[in-house]
């Protein structure tokens, strides 16, 4: 297992592995090792098709937990991330379990080989659809980070992060919220729109470029006609919907509208 944490180089293609509903949650109607098998299945497709790396998340798992997600989801989940992580030969992946389970998703990427998480709440409040996000993440995940000795696995952090009320940061613009961000010690930041699906503000994307020096990732809203647009403004693209079936998250793959992504690129 690498001992250096990654970072990604300019110009980077995320693509989005949805695991179906895991066990215990409200939608679940698979095994663990059938959703481990049809997640390696989406990952060997995306690496196929030429995306940079993968990122694994639970979002079929809703309505979400705040922070503290049960042992099967965590178990079901390593299993899934260990299957990607083997079909994804040497692509990064990452890791994120909903919502704001941070801990939970850097000991999978620790135990899995996986090379970052996605973490929400890593600095300042928040008031999400889950509930209130009312303790920065950081010190405690930092320190949890070191004590299992997890070092080489980076943290991506959102910032003012989708499908949450900001009121509570609302005397502070993105650009002080990212260079907060980067002094409590995140490894890249997240930029996103209001919702899943929405376009994200090149003038957020700008500020958060001059706030820090971190990488700047484009989390929500991308789509092949706007990629070159955005890969002008950020290091990062990660992509759901866009590479989706109809442009709907929750469907599979449709290489079609996946490989034009790449395309776009050039």
């Amino acid at each position: 297992m690498t001992t250096e944490r990654w970072t990604p180089a300019p110009r980077t293609l995320v693509g989005m592995v949805h695991v179906d509903a895991l066990p215990g949650t409200p939608r679940a109607e698979r095994r663990p090792a059938e959703i481990a098998r049809r997640a390696a299945d989406e990952a060997r497709r995306l690496v196929d098709l030429g995306f940079d790396a993968i990122l694994v998340e639970n979002m079929h798992d809703l309505p979400y937990l705040r922070r503290e997600v049960g042992p099967e989801i965590v178990s079901a989940m390593t299993r899934a991330v260990a299957a990607v992580v083997e079909a994804a030969s040497d692509r990064p992946v990452g890791v994120q379990v909903l919502a704001g389970a941070n801990r939970a998703a850097l000991a999978i990427a620790h135990a899995t080989g996986a090379r970052f998480i996605r973490a929400e709440g890593f600095a300042y409040a928040a008031v999400a659809d889950e509930g209130i996000l009312d303790e920065a993440d950081a010190g405690p995940l930092l320190r949890f980070r070191r004590s299992i000795d997890a070092e080489s696995v980076a943290i991506w952090a959102d910032v003012r992060k989708k499908h949450s009320a900001h009121a509570l940061t609302g005397d502070l613009v993105l650009a002080d919220l990212v260079s907060g961000t980067h002094f409590m010690g995140a490894d890249a930041v997240i930029i996103t729109g209001s919702h899943t699906g929405q376009a994200v503000s090149a003038h957020d994307l700008d500020a958060a470029r001059h706030a820090s020096p971190l990488p700047v990732a484009v989390g929500s809203g991308a789509t092949a006609e706007t990629l070159p647009g955005l890969l002008e403004r950020c290091d990062v693209v990660i992509v759901g919907s866009a590479i989706k079936v109809d442009g709907d998250w929750s469907n599979p793959i449709d290489p079609a509208r996946a490989r034009a992504f790449v395309e776009a690129r050039g």
